[in-house]
Order: structure tokens, then sequence, then C-alpha cells
């Protein structure tokens, strides 16, 4: 199955890096068309007044419709409100995997040259305001860090040139200057970069001298005081986070036997470092000392960073996602994120589909044939965030792995009244500490589906599967055969071992309750009840 929550869930990088650009090219499949996560970054661009070439790829594929795809691409700029200049726009077509392009499908050179020669005619070249005596503008869009140099900020010169080893400025609207000079400077070259002495408005530079750089300062000149120094420009506006997680210590009983970074000091610190690369993102600390709370963009934004620092040999406990209310200031009414979901399912599962979003308060916009003549559907819904938390699982079984889902964060509106149920069966519980056998294992298998195989060692209230009935049940997997010398007329018979259900980081986030927490060390996810609440008496 494929989710492409990407371009929503990351769109504090796209938004930096539109910032750094003067045009863009929106390719769009030559069957598919634009899709849900087209339309988030193309509306980004339409809305910095950027010029748009339109690149119609995989022209090779025996289905193309390039014709369709065109109109497609048209009605959707129309729909986001682009200009009349922006709505002109030029479409080459082109094959990636072949190397070919062409300004018409039937006419293709054997080259990129189309291509490039369209980039060079459609995209204006950059536009300098000349700031008054030409003063430095360079606005700071993303970060990087070198072992040798330290933090390092990437910009685009806005106005004015700036040279390597001059005295420079952070400045930010309301904020006190942060002042330093230039240790290096670099420029993007092909797919590296080079040292330069020397750098003019127009250029993508890097730099390094100043630690405090942050996303969204304005590199400005710092000669003689910098009485005479540009003022700096508006900081990069970034949507809201919109889901949240907590992330502290891993205090489980078998906490502490992988991972190199354990403590709530260590957590922390990678935390907030973060925060230097990932705008965003927001760490905010816990009425716990060994919690924080986490929030990002969407549930992918937030296991990337999970998996990251997995990787990195940190040990983590995990709670469930939750999406972030917030209250509308002119109205006082409580509103909650809603999505825009486009699904492609094979047209047998299209029913199924359709439950899973009603169950959840999903609202119908559009549902048809894909005229690809794939005997396909495409079901369009919008549907609050917190409705799809969980239902990529539950799509998975319901389609037999065949959906196709494209999510993007839609807006803000009024609360639905209410708790959505995003799971309806109940959790297999580890009855006590000990080891799992294929006896115990065998016994359990017919409450429902397990996650895990012989040998494995768990502990109590640890989830071992899923309950195929509402509700949570305690197994005794680690149960051996007793010992007798007694024949018993069915001994020869064995059950035998189904597969567990294999365990990622994205499955066991979704399929997390408000009650219970996930394990995360550099080699195994394991989810358990959470003990505090069980202390607190609070019902399952």
């Amino acid at each position: 199955m494929d989710f492409t929550h990407l371009y929503a869930d990351f769109g504090g990088e796209v938004e930096r890096v539109l910032n750094m650009c003067d045009g863009v090219l929106l390719v769009v499949d030559s069957v598919e068309g634009p899709k849900p996560q087209t339309r988030f970054v193309l509306d980004k661009a339409l809305k910095l007044g950027m010029k748009v070439l339109v690149v119609v790829n995989k022209i090779d594929r025996p289905a193309a419709r390039p014709d369709y795809v065109v109109d497609k691409v048209f009605d959707l700029m129309m729909d986001l409100g682009a200009s009349d200049e922006q709505i002109d726009f030029t479409t080459v077509y082109a094959s990636g995997l072949q190397g070919i392009s062409g300004m018409t499908p039937t006419d293709m050179a054997s080259d990129m040259k189309p291509l490039f020669d369209a980039v060079k005619a459609c995209i204006d070249p950059p536009k300098v305001e000349t700031t008054e005596g030409n003063q430095l503008q360079c606005l700071v869009s993303n970060i990087d860090y070198d072992q040798f140099k330290g933090k390092m900020g990437i910009a685009r010169i806005t106005n004015g040139s700036i040279k390597n080893g001059q005295p420079v400025a952070l400045a930010r609207p309301g904020k006190q200057k942060k002042t330093g000079r230039l240790t290096s400077l670099y420029v993007f070259d092909n797919l590296g970069k080079k040292e330069v002495d020397f750098a003019s408005a127009g250029e993508i530079i890097m730099f390094s001298g100043l630690d405090d750089v942050e996303i969204g300062d304005t590199l400005i000149t710092n000669e003689a005081g910098g009485a005479n120094a540009a003022e700096p420009l508006p900081p990069i506006a970034v949507e809201l986070p919109t889901v949240q997680m907590t992330i502290g210590v891993n205090k489980s009983p078998l906490a502490g036997r992988e991972g190199k970074f354990l403590t709530s000091r260590m957590i922390r610190d990678r935390l907030f470092k973060e925060l230097d690369r990932n705008v965003a993102l927001k760490v905010e600390e816990t009425d716990s000392a060994d919690k924080y709370a986490v929030s990002g963009r969407g549930q992918l934004h937030l296991t990337v960073l999970i998996e990251t620092m997995r990787r990195e040999g940190f040990e983590l406990e995990v709670g469930p996602p939750v999406v972030i209310y917030k209250t509308n200031e002119e109205t006082g009414a409580l509103e909650e994120p809603f999505e825009s979901v486009e699904v492609r399912v094979p047209e047998e599962y299209s029913g199924s589909v359709i439950d899973l979003f009603n169950t959840r308060n999903g609202e119908l916009q559009d549902m048809g044939l894909d005229d690809g003549g794939e005997s396909m559907s495409v079901i369009k819904y919008l549907i609050p965030t917190r409705g799809m938390l969980g239902l990529r699982s539950e799509m998975l079984t319901a389609t037999r792995g065949t959906a196709i889902i494209d999510a993007v964060f839609d807006s803000y509106r009024p609360k639905i009244a209410g708790e959505i149920q995003n799971r309806d069966k109940g959790s297999l519980l580890a009855f006590e500490d000990g080891t799992t056998t294929t006896f115990g294992l065998e016994n359990a298998q017919d409450r429902g589906k397990l996650f895990v195989k012989p040998g494995v060692e768990v502990y109590k209230n640890m989830i071992v599967g899923i309950h195929q009935r509402p509700g949570d049940l305690a197994v005794n997997i680690c149960k051996t055969k007793a010992l007798t010398n007694m024949r018993s007329a069915t001994k020869g018979i064995t059950v035998g071992l189904v597969s567990p259900v294999e365990l990622s980081l994205d499955s066991a986030v979704e399929y997390l309750a408000s009650d219970e927490l996930l394990e995360v060390t550099p080699s195994a996810f394991r989810m358990a009840k959470n003990p505090d609440l069980i202390k607190k008496g609070v019902k399952k």
C-alpha cells in the first residue's frame, strides 16, 4: 500500500525550499495526472508568484493520456486561483527512464535538451530589488552542520553581495541582532558545493562563522556597526503542527539492554537539536521530567524523527498520536484539523473503503471510476485528522493491500462532537514475565493474531497480539507443556503456529490506543499498556 503523506507532513521543508526558487517544474504522471500532494506544493508556488513549467513524465507508458493530464493540470491551476500569466504554462513531455523529452508527445528528442531549453525560456531569472546603497539581504532558509566548521546557514541572496570574512549580523524583526564574521562561504555547484570569496544577488550560499544562526534570520552587513544595514526580511511563515506525540525515557522491564542513549538529558538534547533543522517541529517540556511533547505536521513527520533516533542508538518510550485542537479567535469555537483524502482502489473494495471512512466521520466529496481503464474507483473524502489515525492498517486489511491513499492537510474546521473509534478490537496481553513458548503461542493464536514468535522475552501487560473481539485479554504465552506418562488420544496431532504479524514503526504507532505505549529500541518495537494509567485505575 502506498501512503503519500510526505509533502503535507514535510510542508516546512517545502516552504523553505520554495523561498529559494525562481520557478518550479510541475512533474505529473502521464496516466494518473495531478495528485493531492501535487495540489499542496503547487498552491505554495502559485502564492509566491512563481511561473510553472509542466512536465508530463512517463510519456512512454502504454496507457499514457497526455491530453487528459494537461486538462487536469489546467483545471487544478484554475481551482488554485492562478494568475493569467501562470495559467498560460508551457508543457514538456518526457520519460525520465529513457532520458528523452519533447514539446509534443509524438515528436521526442533523444535527450533532455528540449526540457532544459524550456527552463531557460519559461523561468524568469532572479529578480533583485536593489536596496538603498545595495545593502546585503539574505534570508536563511535551512541549516546544516559540519563537524569542523560547526553550524552552517543556507540562504539565497535577495539583494547586495557578500564577501568571505566580512563582518555580518543576523537580524529578525523585533529581536536583537546577532553579530559575527564569516569564516567560510560556499555556493552550490552541480550536485556539490565549492568555496568562493564572493557571491552576489540571486545565488544560493552556505556560510559558517555564526553558531547561533536560525532559520528565518536575515543575513545583513555589519560594517561600522551596521548603521546603514538593510532591514530584515519577513521570517518564513510555516503552518502550525497538527499532531502531537510524547517521547521520553524507556521505562519498560526490558529497557537499557540495547541502546547507547537512554537518559532524559540525552533525549532532550537530541530533540531540541532537531529544531535547528526542522522548522515545522515543536518540542515542549511536560509535567514529567522524562517526557517531552513533540508536535509535527503529521504522523509521518514524527515517525521519521523517531526512526532516525532509533538508528542513532536511542531507546525511547512513545505515546499514541493525538491531534492538536485550536480555538477560533473570532468565534471562540473549538476547531480540529481536517485532511483531504483521495483513495484509488479496485471497484470490488470500494464499498469497504466507504464504510471505513463513514465510521470515522468522513464526508464524501467525490466518487467515480478512473479514466485509465484499470477498473479502479477514485474516492475523495474530507475527514478529521483524528479519524485518519490508525486508518492505514484497517485499509490494508479491507482492501488486501491494493489501496493507494493520498492525503493532505486541508484546514481547521469546527470540532465534530463525540469520539471517533479508531480501533474496534482489543489487545492480547502477556499474562506474566517470561519467554514465549510454542505450546503457549499455539493455545493463544485461537484468540487473535499474534505479534511474537517462540523464544521472545516478554513482560506482564506487554501487547503480544490483536484480540479478535473488543476488549483486552491476558494470555499465557509462556506456558510450557506438562510432563506426564499418560498417553493422550490426540498426542500426535499438532496445530502448528501461524506466522506472526510483522510489526513496523508505522504500524505500531497506528495501532496504539490512548492507554498504550510503544517501546522503541535499536532492534525491536514493543507495545504495552501504560503502567501509569493502570496504577491510577483508569478503565481500559
